[in-house]
């Protein structure tokens, strides 16, 4: 099964994911509830086994940016703030205080000086399964975020704390061209540090921000925050040293870990349950076993040797079967799959960079076959817009309906001729060539065929997609395609615009590897985007109108054709009780379940 990385999920994950349903993917429809078994007593004890078809991508939780891999690390790693295990979909989407004492705001003088400056208190309690045991300090996440751009396994997302913390960018720019070598990154973070981000004592950590912003917590909720030990700094970033000295600060460690194999972890004996407020730990162990196929991990779970799939979802031909079962559910997590107009094209006198030619084609696809091919009703729901639900700025809204979501040919041809195309026009579709991607790429074939346009049909390997085509500017400019398939989850469900449409749009920085891969690049988007992101969180509210309105004007330049939301099917063992569903992880919080006895 392919994992994923949340923030840029290319059609490669498409395939791997939103089409097979074998991993995070996304729906719009169903409420943040659990399977089966939410009710009785807590049990601690037992051993928790799940099963999955591959491995981590990181162990070091720096660079880790998988959700299987976030899954599994909730277990042994801690963060400043992080989501609680809840029912409810705007509780679970909160950020709560974690190894923070408490959540900063106006009122308790956390956030200061117009929202640009936070102050925050480590609590009593969090420790290091050091040997002798030890507290976990501010300066343990000062030096989290000095490790983020390492040379070796930085950061997937720098982003988010280069646009946001003072002078991270200046730090980032030099650390990046640092020697690869333990005592190279030793010395630069020993010897350099971050304006922004500062620990005037062992128990506080302030950071300075480039400007207000209402996500702050989210962006620091990320498990690539985690404290980070200093015993680290020994070890070349995740090489095969750091993860054979791994420390825990959650209510589990790492005993046993062989790649594409096992992970066994065990009570962490230095975890005080007092100071963890959204970790219950009631079983002993978790047992990770890898190199399952999807099919045979959903046999063990119904038999009960196997209690969930820590990397997959239920395949996509048992879910019919499943109808009634208690133990299935079907959850959100606001993923969509989407085509993407490449406006650099010169192909068909820039057919894309015209909007109404873009407009015309938004009517062409017949959103509801898509749905019926990726599960159905019961997970796949045709897509009006980029946004879900679980995602800010989201209210309902369709600028091009058609009867049943099933497309309009006959519209689309007649605007394309409006637009300056009478007799049509030849496009290029990009897509990568694997699993149920050429079958997607096909409907859309005949869609776009049915309403005067020649599909050129352009499959490729998943590493050439991604790298020398929807990565690479001057394929883009060369018009090696015209509209490609893609996917994207977001990376949190708070204030998460940053996390969906800000990159989606990021016209003003298109180049090498930017995720703007159309180069969409409107004034009014970019005005909109840039007040939404200066607003402190006090604003929530107005933050919320203003992301809404960037979904809406991006529908309105036709910057791309949303497809489908899928959502995502869990199945569980019938002795596993408590499955409350964390959306960041697209799977059940393993801290929180128990066992039943037996």
């Amino acid at each position: 099964m392919s994992k994923i990385r949340r923030l840029t999920v290319s059609s490669t994950a498409v395939t791997a994911v939103g089409l097979l349903l074998t991993a995070c993917t996304g729906g719009t429809a169903t409420t943040n509830t659990s399977a089966g078994g939410q009710s009785g007593t807590p049990r601690s004890g037992g051993t928790l086994n799940l099963a999955g078809t591959g491995d981590i991508d990181f162990l070091d939780p720096t660079a880790a940016y998988n959700t299987d891999t976030h899954t599994a690390e909730r277990a042994w790693t801690r963060q400043l703030f992080t989501y609680p295990a809840s029912t409810d979909t705007k509780t679970v989407a909160t950020a709560v205080a974690d190894a923070a004492s408490e959540v900063p705001t106006e009122a308790n003088g956390g956030i200061t000086n117009g929202g640009t400056t936070y102050t925050i208190h480590i609590r009593d309690g969090v420790q290091w399964n050091s040997s002798p045991a030890r507290a976990v300090t501010a300066g343990d996440f000062v030096r989290s975020f000095k490790r983020l751009c390492n040379p070796v396994a930085p950061v997937g997302a720098p982003s988010y704390f280069i646009a946001t913390i003072k002078g991270m960018g200046t730090y980032c720019k030099a650390e990046s061209k640092i020697p690869g070598t333990a005592k190279g990154i030793a010395d630069y973070i020993n010897n350099n540090e971050i304006a922004g981000v500062s620990s005037p004592d062992p128990k506080t950590i302030v950071f300075q921000l480039t400007h207000a912003t209402a996500d702050f917590l989210d962006i620091i909720a990320e498990p690539f925050a985690s404290a980070v030990p200093v015993e680290y700094l020994k070890y070349v970033p995740n090489s095969p040293e750091f993860k054979a000295n791994t420390l825990s600060d959650g209510p589990y460690k790492i005993i046993k870990y062989v790649p594409d194999s096992t992970i066994v972890l065990d009570r962490n004996p230095a975890w005080v349950a007092s100071s963890d407020p959204v970790r219950k730990a009631y079983v002993d162990k978790i047992v990770i076993t890898e190199g399952q196929t999807p099919e045979a991990v959903q046999r063990q779970i119904q038999a009960g040797t196997t209690d969930l799939s820590w990397d997959g979802v239920v395949p996509t031909p048992d879910i019919p079967g499943l109808s009634g079962d208690p133990n299935f559910a079907v959850h959100s997590s606001g993923a969509v799959n989407y085509a993407v107009f490449n406006q650099q094209s010169p192909n068909a006198n820039a057919a894309m960079k015209n909007v109404k030619v873009r407009q015309a084609l938004e009517w062409a696809i017949d959103k509801s076959a898509l749905a019926q091919a990726l599960g159905g009703s019961k997970i796949a729901k045709p897509a009006s817009q980029i946004l879900t639900p679980v995602d800010t700025g989201y209210k309902p809204f369709n600028l091009y309906p058609t009867p049943g979501d099933k497309g309009d040919p006959a519209k689309a041809k007649q605007l394309l001729a409006a637009a300056g195309y009478p007799n049509g026009l030849t496009l290029k579709l990009l897509y990568p060539n694997v699993s149920q991607s050429p079958k997607i790429a096909e409907s859309m074939q005949a869609d776009l065929t049915a309403a005067g346009v020649k599909v050129q049909m352009v499959p490729t390997t998943q590493n050439d997609f991604v790298v020398h085509y929807i990565s690479d500017p001057a394929s883009s400019q060369r018009g090696l395609w015209d509209i490609t398939l893609l996917s994207w989850v977001p990376d949190w469900f708070g204030i998460n615009g940053r996390a969906v449409l800000q990159p989606m749009t990021d016209g003003p920085n298109y180049g090498p590897n930017s995720v703007d891969y159309g180069d969409y690049n409107s004034p009014v988007t970019n005005g909109l985007v840039a007040q939404a992101l200066s607003l402190p969180v006090s604003q929530a509210a107005k933050v919320d109108d203003l992301w809404h309105q960037v979904s809406l004007q991006s529908m309105q330049d036709a910057a791309f054709i949303p497809l489908t939301s899928i959502d995502v099917p869990l199945y569980k063992s019938s002795r596993l009780m408590n499955p409350v569903y964390l959306p960041i992880n697209q799977n059940y919080d393993i801290t929180n379940v128990w066992l039943k006895t037996g």
